[in-house]
Parts: C-alpha cells; sequence; structure tokens
C-alpha cells in the first residue's frame, strides 16, 4: 500500500515511524519542510513527495497539518483530490471534525484520529472516529504497530484528545518533578530520571492490567501514619489533582477553539 504524509511534525514523524514496522508498505513524505522531511527519510528511509503527488498517488493519507492550515491546503489540492477519489483521508488536526472535513474530501473516505508521541516506539494511545464502519479494520491494521488504538464517538474525540494527546506532557511534568526532587535530595540525575520514568512505567502497567480501581492501588502503598501519606496529604494542600483536572479542561477548550478557527 501507498501511504503518504503530508505534515511531517512531531506526531505525523511518529505515527511514520510506527507505521516503518510494519514492513510492508511504501511510504511518500511531503517535502513542504525539505529538512523535516529530509531527516526522516534518513532515519526511516520512503520517498520524498509534494503534497500533490501525495493527494494523487497514495492509497492512505495522513493529514498533520495544524488545524488553521489545514482548509487552505485542502484547497490548493483539490484537483489532485478529485484525480483520486479512492483515497483514505486521516486526519490529525486537532479540533477540526468530519463534517468540516466533509467540505474538502469524499465524506466515505474520512478518518478523524488523535494519536501521541509514543506512537513512535510502540507504546501510543490513539483514539479514532469514523462515519463509515468500513475504515475501522484498515484503522486499526495500520496503527497496529503504534500501540493501543481505541474508536470512540466522534463527540468524545476532544476529551480523549485532552488526555491522551496532551497528556504526555502532563505526564513529563510529573516525571521531571520527581527528577528535581531526587536531585534535591542528593540522587544524581541519571539514577532520579530511572527511578521517576520506570516507577511511572511499572505504576501504568498495573492500572491496566489490575481490576482494581485506582484508590485500591493507590491505598496498597499508603501505610497508615506512613510517609507515603505525608506525601499525599502535601500533593493534596498544593492542590495536585485539582490542577490535574484544571489541566486537561484548559487542554479540552483550547482543542475546541483550534477546531473553529
Amino acid at each position: 500500500m501507498k501511504i503518504g504524509f503530508i505534515g511531517l511534525g512531531n506526531m505525523g514523524s511518529a505515527l511514520a515511524k510506527s507505521l516503518v514496522k510494519l514492513g510492508r508498505h511504501d511510504l511518500l513524505l511531503s517535502i513542504h519542510n525539505q529538512e523535516k522531511a529530509s531527516l526522516l527519510q534518513a532515519e526511516i528511509g520512503g520517498q520524498l513527495a509534494s503534497n500533490a503527488e501525495i493527494a494523487s498517488q497514495a492509497q492512505v493519507i495522513f493529514l498533520g497539518v495544524k488545524p488553521h492550515l489545514l482548509g487552505q491546503v485542502l484547497t490548493d489540492l483539490k484537483e489532485e483530490i478529485a484525480k483520486n477519489p479512492a483515497a483514505v483521508w486521516i486526519s490529525m488536526a486537532a479540533g477540526v471534525s468530519l463534517s468540516d472535513l466533509q467540505e474538502y474530501l469524499p465524506a466515505d473516505c474520512l478518518v478523524r484520529i488523535m494519536p501521541n508521541t509514543p506512537v513512535a516506539i510502540g507504546q501510543g494511545m490513539t483514539t479514532y472516529s469514523v462515519e463509515n464502519p468500513d475504515l475501522a479494520p484498515l484503522v486499526e491494521k495500520l496503527l497496529s504497530a503504534s500501540g493501543k488504538v481505541e474508536q470512540v464517538p466522534e463527540d468524545k474525540i476532544d476529551a480523549a484528545t485532552a488526555i491522551a494527546g496532551c497528556g504526555p506532557a502532563f505526564a513529563y511534568v510529573f516525571i521531571d518533578a520527581l527528577v528535581q526532587a531526587g536531585i534535591q535530595n542528593g540522587l544524581s540525575a541519571d539514577l532520579s530520571k530511572e527511578l521517576a520514568a520506570q516507577t511511572l512505567l511499572g505504576s501504568a502497567q498495573l492500572v491496566l492490567e489490575s481490576e482494581q480501581h485506582t484508590a485500591q492501588l493507590r491505598d496498597q502503598v499508603t501505610s497508615p501514619g506512613g510517609s507515603t501519606i505525608a506525601g499525599l496529604v502535601a500533593m493534596e494542600e498544593h492542590n495536585f489533582r485539582y490542577a490535574t483536572i484544571a489541566a486537561v479542561n484548559q487542554a479540552l477548550a483550547k482543542t475546541r477553539e483550534l477546531g473553529k478557527k
């Protein structure tokens, strides 16, 4: 299958890296940003191509264009889109709905996805929405090497984006804070990073594999009068959970705002 990427930002590049692991597709990488395209080609292979060549030749096209630029990009490709009506278009534009995309692209060939950057190492979380159910198996097959993939109703995908799409940045802030605390208390930076990252990795895996509620898992670490409860109380005093919820809600509001521009 010939798969094109129009837009090779962090997300587009990460998905291209995951697709290489499937090992049986021809990748077309947009040269709109020549430097990024060349660097990615040096890492994963593929062919460099113009947006017009991708739109007219690829069987599947990933759109990694920023929301406010998407309309103009697709307008400029109107003739090429018409020449390749069977192409499946997979949009990663935050906040841009399937109905918005239908102004430029065939309705039955549209998919809306929101991956996160860990897809590059096969540990991502991608949500997607489609109106044509026949496209669901293709999406899940193409993303099978990227990590977990979940179909959601389109009216829920913005909320999913605020958690999974933006969530890695929130997690990195928490990891960095743990690292800084380790350094403050005499641990090396490398050891602090290993302790923090592996702790979050293992905790997350336990959440996924356990049938217990996160509150139950928390209580298993929390002895009466112990060190953990002292730390948890400090987190509550500084509104850690409120700040996290507020971050997701602000990200959701911004996502919806971006889709209206």
